[in-house]
């Protein structure tokens, strides 16, 4: 769903579109306060990695289905990162 942007590109994919870049920017800014260069490098790989395997679904509810599983990973990595500090 993250690839390029088409003209056939219907409102409600453009929208969840959005939704997997704006969690993708969240992901590797909430991974610039990992500690450790190495941890931040094998986090960063991984989420880039998961991300590229899956820009050929275009399935809506696969879509929403790995956006919930995106953000569950988010707020788990930060409260991880609250409780280290």
């Amino acid at each position: 769903m993250a690839g390029k942007v088409t003209a056939n590109m219907s409102l409600k994919q453009f929208m969840m579109r959005k939704q997997v870049l704006d969690l993708y920017r969240n992901i590797l800014r909430t991974i610039r306060e990992v500690p450790g260069d190495s941890n931040k490098k094998e986090l960063k790989d991984w989420v880039r990695a998961d991300f590229r395997s899956n820009i050929h679904v275009n399935d809506e509810n696969a879509v929403k289905a790995l956006l919930q599983h995106g953000n569950s990973f988010l707020e788990e990595l930060r409260r991880s990162l609250s409780m280290t500090r």
